[in-house]
């Protein structure tokens, strides 16, 4: 019985995409069931073999990010792996958070090539190294605008609440200092936390100070 992982790969350069087919199906590792060039043979060839992954480039005529959403939505059982000349931080987030498990260069090397689908075959996940740092900060950026803008939204009292939170006051220490009622401070609060999206006033301590600091 053949239990190989099954692949197809789509790409419109015919010689880079035969030298992948190739190396990967010399490594002994994986079946290549099919090969394409554009987005609409990238859904032909997964509707027809169902494989276990699926190589996409980019840049492709239909665009390698459109099949990576139909895929997903019509597959979701088919690992993708996005093998692009693409180092845009742009394409890497959009990929990622269309479900990709994988984003390689194609600068790869044989070897590691086969390594890393056959990593993500098993239910790994992959980003080359040079681009995770790079993809991290812009995700840690992004939550820090969206915690920022979440911040300013607050009204005056709110904020003034937040702040004493985050020095560790208690409510009913909030509401003496404020001079007013405890119940007041809660809904305060509980209004606070609705708009930070957390869970409770430790997350929005937190949240305040490292955007504050």
């Amino acid at each position: 019985m053949n239990d190989k992982p099954r692949l197809i790969v789509v790409d419109d350069h015919p010689l880079y995409r035969d030298g992948v087919v190739r190396t990967l199906q010399d490594s002994g590792l994986f079946d290549v069931i099919g090969a394409g060039a554009d987005c609409q043979s990238a859904l032909k060839l997964a509707r027809a073999h169902m494989p276990e992954v699926a190589l996409l480039d980019i840049s492709m005529p239909g665009g390698g990010l459109a099949a990576l959403s139909e895929m997903r939505e019509k597959f979701p059982d088919i690992k993708v792996i996005m093998l692009t000349a693409s180092e845009n931080d742009a394409d890497v987030l959009a990929a990622m958070n269309s479900g990709a498990q994988g984003y390689v260069l194609k600068g790869v090397g044989g070897r590691e090539l086969a390594g890393i689908v056959a990593d993500v075959a098993a239910g790994g996940s992959y980003v080359a190294p040079s681009l995770a740092a790079r993809v991290l900060l812009s995700v840690q950026d992004k939550e820090t605008r969206t915690a920022g803008s979440a911040i300013k939204s607050l009204t005056k009292r709110e904020e003034q609440v937040l702040r004493l939170v985050t020095a560790g006051r208690s409510n009913k220490e909030i509401a003496i200092e404020l001079d007013l009622q405890e119940k007041t401070i809660k809904h305060h609060m509980t209004s606070v936390l609705s708009k930070l999206k957390v869970r409770n006033r430790v997350e929005a301590a937190v949240l305040a100070r490292d955007f504050w600091s």
